[in-house]
């Protein structure tokens, strides 16, 4: 079968495309022929060494994918061949098949296509797991959606609307401002991009007090981090939550705690893979209730590039170039 590895650690262009064994099933394992993955952060860090843990090379990678179950290892119960899933492995899925552990893989209604289940487990799950367990979001407040235009940044604009929150979209040009309205949010606004100086910084918190009516954010749902996160953190209201999602801008910012002290505010980790690991019966039902949202039409994951797996490694490009507008697919 084809593969996209990682034979040495660089960038992108680094990538082949190769003929590997195909796998072979488990017990408590699962071998699907994958339809569609979905490209995600962490396999732009991963390629490079940069992720929090590394594989061997060469190494596949790709942390989600979606397909038709062809084998069940023994001791599998409630799927079966010709089962429609999709799998969360956090490698391996850029390639035409997979074994997956059976508690990674779910089953997807028969109205959702290969592309859109390929690209709902990481972002969607992420961003209901952040919004639902983590910040405790309500009704009626205000959220701040940093990178909004990214794959978890337009989950979290329409799980905010589902949820009843007014929205507020930050992100890098007007395009992808006016693509997070069309997903439900009520305002946006433009941000730099790069490294912040102490006026860009005044400058941001200023525009979130002031779509806020000067309240401040109850909830900011970070990816980006770096030069971005202290300013968010200022304009955060009392008893705010602010979301440490991860570090796209590149630099983990450092702090001064003493802003939590004096908001009566939270910095609230997400974790949702430690999470999914430790509560699999809670991670069910927020699936469960993902997949209602979708059949409400009140989310609907937005793919705005796809690739073939002879170009796997142009997708992988095209995120870490902040290219993407929702999620990017690799077609298998």
């Amino acid at each position: 079968m084809k593969a996209l590895q990682c034979v040495e650690l660089g960038m992108p262009d680094k990538l082949e495309v190769n003929e590997v064994p195909d796998p072979e099933v488990l017990p408590d394992h699962v071998l699907i022929e994958n339809k569609a993955a979905s490209v995600n952060f962490p396999d732009v860090l991963m390629i490079q060494g940069l992720y929090q843990f590394q594989p061997e090379l060469p190494f596949t990678p790709g942390g989600e994918s979606a397909g038709i179950v062809s084998a069940v290892g023994d001791g599998v119960e409630n799927i079966e061949v010709g089962d429609r899933v999709f799998a969360m492995t956090g490698l391996g899925a850029f390639s035409q098949k997979i074994v997956a552990p059976k508690h990674a893989v779910v089953k997807i209604p028969d109205s959702m296509d290969f592309e859109t289940a390929a690209a709902l487990p990481m972002t969607y799950g992420t961003s209901l797991y952040a919004l639902k367990q983590r910040a405790e979001l309500k009704e009626g407040e205000t959220l701040l959606v940093l990178g909004a235009a990214g794959g978890v940044g337009l989950a979290t604009v329409e799980l905010g609307k589902a949820m009843g929150a007014k929205v507020i979209a930050a992100a890098s040009t007007q395009e992808k401002v006016d693509l997070c309205k069309k997903h439900g949010a009520d305002e946006g606004f433009i941000y730099p991009i790069g490294k912040l100086d102490r006026d860009q910084q005044k400058e941001l918190s200023s525009k979130i007090k002031e779509l806020t009516g000067g309240m401040g954010a109850n909830v900011v749902y970070d990816p980006v981090g770096d030069d971005y996160s202290e300013p968010c953190i200022r304009a955060t209201a009392w008893d705010g939550r602010y979301l440490v999602i991860g570090f796209a801008a590149g630099e983990i910012p450092k702090i001064p705690i003493n802003l939590a002290l004096l908001k009566g505010m939270k910095i609230v980790g997400v974790f949702w893979g430690a999470w999914v690991g430790m509560f699999p019966e809670e991670n069910k039902k927020n699936f469960e209730e993902l997949f209602k949202l979708h059949s409400e039409g009140k989310i609907n994951p937005e793919v705005s590039d796809s690739f073939n797996l002879d170009d796997g490694a142009q997708a992988i490009a095209h995120l870490k170039d902040r290219k993407a507008k929702g999620k990017v697919i690799i077609k298998i």
